[in-house]
């Protein structure tokens, strides 16, 4: 069942175009993140679902009843919504068992259902043991979960999520990306989270939908929009990856230093003469000479240019004979080539997308 629906949404400032023509879809407990780089448009998208600006044309849906639209828009304290911004906007003055109350109060829910839900909530984000301690007393990671309960905890009908892991370090952002997941998972709560970290995306959704320039670019399951990107902005936006761009001719794909037959290149369709592939780093390997033939496969020689030593990988650049533009390698922490050396490049034809 469609619980939250986005009909050819628009959003103006002046001449300036924030969303254009967009259209969304969320299923009843369904988490589906708005990823995309700054002024892509996707928090203005995020504050027309929570009500806090209209849209200039089509309308937004909830449970098949319309709340907004360019004519009207259900002020957002009547939209059974909850929403947790980047700077946790927690009261001060509150202990975290009160803030969390807050919105029950509110709602004027009896004092011992909101003590029962408040004690309920704290134990399901583990700080139980922490309901009396104040916001200064709490750790960034910490204070983020005293949001995340109060959100949760008044049982709202759509949770937004307004980069709510950006003021973390790496490691908290690492915890807390698996801490929302799980939370989804208990609670089922319909939610559309805003990030530019494709990390975060892939992590917590269901769904990802690529915005660019106010329109959504790519929607599908994390895996999906990583394997098939589409688009020359998607697959650059959603990891690392090499562009490649060949001539079709003969039945083969004619790039700078290698070809391959076209049958083995994953594509619908026919392919035209200019041919754009992104080559994700990890399909492609390097060898100190040439391995024997293999089918799915192709090589190429080339030179290590520069590298870089990451711990869990090795981050190379390899020149291929005749080419311009290095190419990014992943290998394995034992696999190692010094800079100047001539080498075999193995390119997996089966990882190599086709893009639009």
């Amino acid at each position: 069942m469609s619980k939250l629906v986005l009909r050819n949404i628009s959003r103006t400032f002046g001449s300036f175009t924030a969303v254009d023509d967009l259209n969304l879809t969320l299923n009843e407990g369904e988490l589906v993140s708005l990823l995309g780089p700054s002024g892509c448009g996707k928090t203005t998208t995020l504050r027309m679902i929570a009500g806090f600006i209209p849209p200039t044309g089509g309308t937004i849906e909830v449970d098949g009843k319309l709340v907004s639209s360019a004519g009207s828009c259900l002020p957002p304290e009547k939209r059974q919504m909850s929403m947790i911004f980047q700077s946790y906007a927690i009261w001060p003055n509150m202990t975290v068992a009160e803030n969390v109350a807050f919105g029950l109060k509110l709602r004027k829910i009896d004092p011992g259902e909101i003590r029962r839900r408040v004690d309920q909530i704290l134990e399901v984000v583990q700080m139980g043991a922490l309901g009396d301690r104040y916001p200064a007393e709490l750790s960034g990671g910490q204070q983020q979960r005293v949001s995340l309960a109060r959100a949760i905890v008044v049982k709202p009908s759509v949770l937004l999520l307004d980069e709510p892991l950006s003021n973390l370090d790496a490691n908290l952002r690492e915890e807390m990306r698996f801490e929302i997941r799980r939370l989804h998972d208990e609670f089922k709560i319909t939610m559309v989270y805003v990030t530019h970290d494709q990390a975060e995306a892939m992590v917590t959704s269901d769904r990802i939908a690529v915005m660019n320039k106010g329109r959504i670019e790519r929607i599908d399951v994390p895996f999906e929009v990583y394997r098939r990107p589409e688009t020359r902005f998607v697959a650059g936006f959603i990891g690392r990856t090499n562009f490649l761009d060949g001539r079709h001719e003969n039945g083969r794909v004619q790039f700078e230093g290698f070809s391959v037959p076209v049958d083995a290149l994953d594509h619908d369709g026919p392919l035209p003469a200019q041919v754009h592939v992104s080559a994700r780093p990890q399909s492609l390997h390097l060898h100190h000479s040439r391995p024997a033939d293999a089918p799915d496969r192709c090589y190429a020689a080339a030179v290590v240019q520069r590298r870089a030593y990451l711990g869990e990988y090795w981050d190379y650049h390899v020149v291929l004979q005749g080419a311009t533009e290095p190419l990014r390698v992943t290998a394995r922490p034992q696999e190692v080539f010094q800079v100047g050396e001539q080498v075999q490049l193995e390119i997996d034809t089966r990882q190599l997308t086709v893009l639009r």
